[in-house]
């Protein structure tokens, strides 16, 4: 893909935004495996009133993404939370330069 993660170009394109942000998924070293926060959440971000999980990938596999927190066991509370879950999907355009498409699935 690139020198930078999903994870890492989601981070720097909500910063610009004016969010609040942090990694919420983690590295389980046993099984081998990253966890994210309710199956579903790579990054909290925060922004005056707003709370936003978001999952970040490449666009390729943004709409299994979508599907997946369509199925979240938590997705009804999350959203009676009143937390906005977006999907970010990145890819390069055709100047070669990271684009991100952005889903909501809140």
């Amino acid at each position: 893909m690139s020198k930078y993660s999903p994870t890492q170009l989601s981070l720097k394109f909500l910063k610009e935004q004016g969010y609040t942000v942090d990694i919420s998924e983690h590295w389980n070293p046993f099984s081998r495996t990253r966890k994210d926060l309710f199956n579903i959440c790579d990054i909290v971000a925060l922004r005056d009133n707003e709370i936003v999980f978001v999952q970040t990938t490449t666009a390729g596999n943004a709409l299994a993404r979508c599907k997946k927190i369509a199925n979240c066991e938590a997705i009804g509370a999350i959203r009676k939370a009143g937390i906005k879950v977006i999907v970010h999907g990145w890819f390069k355009n055709k100047s070669n330069r990271w684009e991100c498409k952005i889903r909501d699935c809140s």
